[in-house]
């Protein structure tokens, strides 16, 4: 860290640029995201470039290197309290800059992904974000009514899994009327195939749909294998439905297990 980024107060303006993030015509305009957490800011620094780190003292003396970044604020706990989104601010918070990157053409044909069907609470994506991350899936599709991946309830629900999955914003109908016809495309229905019986790839596109109306109609024209979760036991009263991260935690899990007895 250079030394002529070092600044000794945070100024008004500068806690009204860190509040203005949290819209996203503000992140997009900046092309920043803002992250909270001694193990959510450690986790991203190194992973995306740092434009703004605000910390206190006590975090500084943990650090065995300096951070890098464009500009360093110290504060005092109750200055981070005036500047940070959380409730109960924890040493640090930092502004990132986003990170763009071209989906890989073949990514589904050698490997898992995701895609998000217009998954809308940040909270949910932010986990689905987390489970990628526990099952080795490293790229991700959502839909541009799908939550925003840099809204900060996202960033923070993905403890850091952000730096290592990549969230990609597209036309998913488009997407998928072009990928080679040999990729299987797998999305969870109320008619599909009981998922463990039912023999599943180590390869493809896995749909999750939206909370509450599921995967759109135009989609699920698309998709060549349709799973269903089983409640148990069957003939018992049950939920409607679970919710999206927990039914794509359900899915990885048994497309990791059947993997590994192939």
């Amino acid at each position: 860290m250079q030394e002529k980024s070092f600044i000794m107060a945070l100024s008004k303006n500068r806690i009204k640029y860190i509040h203005s993030l949290e819209i996203k015509k503000h992140r997009d305009a900046n092309q920043v995201f803002v992250a909270e957490g001694p193990k959510l800011v450690g986790e991203l620094l190194g992973h995306f470039p740092c434009q703004l780190l605000v910390a206190t003292s006590d975090w500084m003396d943990q650090q065995h290197t300096p951070p890098v970044c464009d500009e360093f604020i110290e504060v005092s706990e109750e200055e981070l309290v005036r500047a940070s989104f959380l409730k109960s601010p924890q040493q640090v918070m930092a502004v990132f800059h986003q990170r763009k990157e071209a989906f890989p053409t073949d990514a589904a044909k050698h490997n898992l992904c995701l895609a998000l069907d217009g998954v809308q609470d940040p909270g949910n994506l932010g986990t689905i974000l987390r489970l990628a991350d526990w099952f080795g899936i490293r790229h991700i599709l959502c839909s541009p009514d799908t939550a925003d991946v840099y809204n900060p309830k996202t960033v923070q629900a993905t403890m850091g899994s952000l730096a290592r999955v990549s969230v990609h914003y597209t036309d998913l109908q488009e997407f998928i009327r072009h990928l080679p016809t040999n990729i299987p495309i797998y999305g969870t229905f109320l008619d599909g195939d009981n998922i463990y019986s039912h023999p599943l790839s180590a390869n493809g596109l896995i749909i999750m749909g939206n909370e509450g109306k599921g995967i759109r109609k135009e989609i699920e024209s698309l998709v060549t294998r349709k799973l269903y979760i089983p409640a148990y036991p069957t003939e018992r009263g049950n939920s409607e439905s679970l919710n999206v991260a927990i039914a794509t935690a359900i899915v990885c899990a048994e497309f990791r297990r059947q993997a590994a007895w192939q």
